[in-house]
């Protein structure tokens, strides 16, 4: 399948590197810390929201600014390690122009900024949970990375392992590419589903980028 395009926007963990391991080791000392029981905790979904949502859902919202705060520190401190290139991320991000491409994360940019060093990549914009006001599966992380880049957001097209994400990039108008690396096909609602990046690739042309992704 061919997509046209101006620019493309990548989630960060679980569509460009892979951290759960360490956002469940992390996530797992923070509900101890905080007396969360794993009933409670089981409830929540973690995968693709902001820390800070995440915190409001599980304790009083006068906790919640520290507790973020706590959660920050100790994902940070387990980067190291604890995160790990997907398929196909390098040899795709190595194809596109630096003013092409954005990471939308709902990681704070501290977070953000250490799990990407930690595997080399450094994006030329950055959209994290510090820009905005409301998080995916509201759209505005996704139309902010569309205005930095100075794209239409109907030229865009999404990177996504989580529903949320998805929704998010539906409502801003975009392109969607779902990724099963996280939630099986079944649950994901995209115009296109693949299994990783190693089954998209770019071609710059004239007219901007031609993606071409293997489903």
């Amino acid at each position: 399948m061919k997509i046209q395009a101006d620019a493309l926007l990548f989630d960060n963990d679980g569509t460009l590197v892979s951290s759960l391991e360490s956002v469940y080791r992390c996530w797992t000392r923070w509900a101890e810390e905080y007396g969360i029981t794993a009933e409670e905790f089981a409830r929540v979904e973690l995968h693709g929201r902001p820390a800070a949502e995440i915190a409001a859902d599980l304790l009083p919202a006068d906790r919640v600014p520290e507790a973020v705060v706590r959660i920050e520190q100790l994902e940070v401190e387990d980067v190291a390690g604890g995160v790990h290139l997907l398929p196909g991320t390098k040899a795709l991000l190595d194809s596109l122009p630096a003013d092409g491409w954005a990471v939308v994360t709902s990681a704070t940019r501290r977070l953000a900024e250490a799990r990407l060093g930690e595997v080399g990549i450094r994006p030329k914009t950055l959209i994290a949970a510090d820009d905005i006001t409301r998080g995916k599966p509201d759209p505005e992380p996704f139309l902010l990375a569309a205005r930095r880049l100075g794209v239409d957001p109907a030229r865009c097209v999404v990177f996504e392992d989580a529903p949320a994400g998805l929704q998010a990039g539906r409502a801003a108008g975009m392109t969607t590419v779902a990724l099963t690396t996280t939630h099986p096909a079944g649950e994901l609602d995209a115009d296109v589903v693949a299994e990783d990046l190693s089954a998209v690739s770019a071609l710059v042309t004239g007219a901007g980028l031609e993606i071409s992704v293997r489903i």
